[in-house]
């Protein structure tokens, strides 16, 4: 207790309080201990105990210690969480600012974006993203490096080097997916005003033992959201269709569904119009129309719509949908 600043003990109390709190009113698991080196060392301090200059942080016991990029925010610094990710140590400054840093989208546009394992991203206008796979790409090296831990003595120092070994290896998995994700997110926001999204039952989905690796690969719901905060700053709207909505499996030309729509199917043609669709890009497709048809409907009906301005509308009616929507403003204006 003498060898730390008395601020991470009572961070810590105040934070166990709070996971409590979070228990009892059915939002999170009973809260659990943690133990030096055992999981995600970190610890937090108040905005007196600490202060930033330029690229340096200074912490109560260690001084001044260097940053590698400086803090990008101006406003009124709140509180800061250090954490150690395998050998890497990052501190996690929360300021209060009123300033938007990210500018608005680049133009109207509309875009409907379907997952999937195949592939990270089918974009309607018929751009795929391959994603990076690095858990598939590192599996071999990931493999051989558990068992050699396996074989170490507990306690030893061996032991210690070959967990430091995988700690690493697991951190830099988990930074090329969020490299991965963060481009893509960026770009989508940027280039779009509005974006379609399904609503995955990602928890249900990795259930399938055959799938599962390759569905927790690709990072689904860090890229829902990357994509939802990112949009927010850029005035942007993202519209989650209902997880239930037949994206696949209905025709973004004639609206005509189908029945059934295996997996292996990747190609198929509309029994009622003929046209033939790629099974990504038509879910893509519909999911656009979906987010089209959903921000027409709950900005007012007929005389509403994006880019529509006229100087009279109908007057607006309450549209009921099962989608489940986080947060988001999807009236844009009322002029």
């Amino acid at each position: 207790m003498l060898e730390v600043t008395k601020n991470a003990p009572q961070m810590a109390i105040i934070q166990l309080g709070n996971a409590f709190k979070n228990f009892f009113a059915g939002r999170a698991n009973y809260p659990q201990f943690k133990k030096k080196g055992k999981s995600r060392d970190s610890f937090s301090l108040t905005n007196d105990q600490f202060s930033v200059d330029a690229c340096h942080i200074r912490i109560p016991h260690l001084g001044a210690v260097r940053m590698r990029e400086t803090l990008r925010f101006s406003g009124k610094i709140l509180s800061a969480t250090l954490s150690r990710t395998a050998d890497q140590w990052f501190a996690s400054i929360t300021v209060d600012t009123d300033s938007n840093h990210l500018p608005p989208a680049e133009n109207q546009g509309v875009v409907g974006v379907d997952l999937g394992v195949s592939a990270l991203a089918t974009l309607s206008t018929g751009e795929v993203v391959a994603g990076a796979r690095p858990h598939k790409a590192l599996l071999s090296r990931l493999q051989r490096l558990s068992r050699s831990l396996s074989h170490k003595v507990q306690g030893s120092a061996n032991r210690h080097k070959a967990k430091a070994k995988l700690a690493k290896l697991y951190a830099r998995i988990a930074n090329i997916r969020k490299d991965t994700l963060h481009q893509l997110t960026t770009d989508l926001t940027r280039r779009f005003l509005l974006i379609g999204l399904e609503d995955l039952n990602v928890s249900g989905m990795v259930k399938n033992r055959h799938l599962s690796r390759a569905i927790s690969d690709m990072g689904f719901f860090e890229f829902r959201r990357q994509l939802e905060y990112k949009a927010a700053m850029r005035g942007g709207i993202v519209v989650v269709a209902d997880r239930f909505f037949a994206s696949s499996k209905t025709c973004s030309a004639c609206g005509h569904k189908i029945e059934k729509l295996p997996l292996s199917i990747r190609q198929w043609a509309c029994p009622t119009c003929g046209t033939s669709h790629d099974r990504d890009v038509n879910a893509a497709m519909n999911l656009r129309n979906y987010a089209v048809s959903y921000t027409v409907f709950a900005c007012g009906g007929e005389g509403s719509g994006l880019g529509r301005k006229s100087k009279t509308k109908p007057a607006p009616t309450k549209q009921e949908f099962d989608g489940k929507l986080d947060d988001i403003q999807v009236c844009i204006s009322s002029k």
